[in-house]
């Protein structure tokens, strides 16, 4: 097998004291609410409630695309007019669709209540409420809350806010015994394709956090190391270290490279043998590479501009940059955590321009000034610039697309491709 990952010479300087532009201006972002699309696929017996206005059910019934009759584990708690002229009292209607829901749904075993941004859901204390209605739905059912708010909470930080909020309720182990925990949420194929590797490799017991059932939540606690499975889970991280568990500082999943240096981060850390290893990645590995190879073909040398708004957006770069071959000509991110980023800084070429946090017209400008092949950007800003004949992928299609391991690594670079190839066939 003679398949190879792709790595320029000239880009293993990284840029881990690389100036980074802090912009703290206006910014084009989906808040935190999104974050149920995926975690209801994943949490199979929990319930997201919102309780919101009609602009929050419009943003989860056309981001999930699922039709009312097709019973979604999520609903909106609308704040209506009783609610605003004070002729109802907001926790008792709250208590009284909890109620309702649960007695119509009776296989919810955790609910979530979701606090959004209208200042009449601010002033309400869902922590209490939640404290409230568990005391009385208990044991059957756990209720827990956390903010999706667009105040507190970006695109991608729902997931954190939801994860967080689990995890005092994540039990203490019963032995002292080292354990492996893979935190974020993964599609289920790629959560079964790890737990294959990871047997293979003679790394265990692995658990995956957060669970598909609300019943069979991992124990963590000091002999507890985790991986993280994505970027933008800080506040997880740091509730899971106060609870005693450690880091395993790494890149992420993303690629053949970033899946094998995520892999041998959690050998490194659990112990493990070095020719079982290169049994069983390596072939997964040059796998990967050769289905790369077509993608890379029609991406080297080209220039990519990544704006702000998943998170994702350094582990995309290294991926595209040191896989693909193309051109970074900026990478903006929401925000960067120097400590769980640092493996991927490390690799990213020297002198790539990196910004965080977005003031959107001035960067609009450097866009637009800079003319890339290729715009990575949220909705909101993709249709006006293809519009002025960029061609863009949409940054949300990268969270809700199974991207991560070596089975995917192909899948992800076609997320890149197909755009280009659109653009080429609606020229000719």
């Amino acid at each position: 097998m003679n398949a190879v990952i792709h790595i320029r010479p000239e880009d293993t300087s990284g840029c881990t004291d690389a100036p980074v532009l802090k912009e703290r201006g206006q910014r084009e972002v989906f808040c935190g609410l999104t974050g149920i699309v995926w975690l209801h696929r994943k949490i199979q017996d929990a319930f997201f409630l919102v309780v919101g206005s009609r602009t929050c059910a419009h943003l989860l019934q056309s981001a999930a695309g699922v039709m009312i009759f097709a019973e979604p584990r999520f609903a909106t708690a609308i704040i209506d007019d009783r609610d605003l002229s004070g002729i109802a009292d907001a926790n008792d209607e709250l208590d009284r669709v909890v109620t309702r829901l649960l007695a119509r749904r009776p296989e919810i075993k955790l609910l979530f209540l979701v606090g959004s941004c209208p200042s009449e859901v601010i002033k309400l204390d869902l922590s209490r409420a939640a404290h409230r209605l568990s005391g009385r739905f208990a044991p059957n059912v756990r209720i827990l809350n956390y903010s999706g708010s667009g105040i507190e909470t970006t695109f991608t930080q729902g997931e954190d806010a939801c994860l967080a909020s689990l995890v005092p309720e994540l039990p203490a182990p019963t032995d002292n015994a080292a354990q492996l925990m893979v935190v974020g949420t993964l599609a289920d194929i790629v959560e079964d394709q790890f737990k294959r590797l990871f047997d293979e490799l003679g790394i265990g017991p692995v658990s995956f956090f957060p669970p598909r059932n609300s019943r069979s939540m991992p124990p963590v606690g000091p002999n507890t190391q985790f991986l993280l499975a994505q970027p933008f889970l800080a506040d997880t991280a740091r509730a899971l270290q106060e609870r005693g568990a450690r880091h395993i500082p790494a890149p992420f999943p993303l690629g053949a490279e970033g899946t094998t240096l995520w892999l041998q981060a959690a050998k490194r850390a659990m112990g493990g043998d070095a020719a079982r290893f290169a049994s069983a990645v390596g072939p997964r590995r040059e796998r990967a590479a050769r289905a790369l190879a077509r993608h890379r073909t029609l991406l080297e040398g080209r220039q990519v501009f990544l704006f702000p708004d998943s998170q994702l957006e350094l582990p995309l770069a290294r991926f595209l940059s040191r896989e693909l071959g193309m051109k970074l000509a900026e990478v903006g991110t929401p925000y960067l955590h120097r400590a769980h980023l640092a493996a991927e800084l490390e690799l990213l070429p020297s002198g790539t321009v990196l910004s965080e946090g977005q003031d959107v017209e001035r960067q609009l400008d450097r866009c637009r000034a800079l003319q890339p092949d290729l715009v990575v950007c949220g909705l909101g800003l993709a249709n006006p610039l293809e519009a002025e004949g960029l061609t863009t992928k949409w940054s949300i299609e990268l969270v809700f697309t199974p991207i991560q391991g070596f089975e995917q690594a192909a899948d992800l670079a076609e997320l890149f491709t197909r755009p280009l190839v659109r653009r080429t066939k609606l020229a000719a």
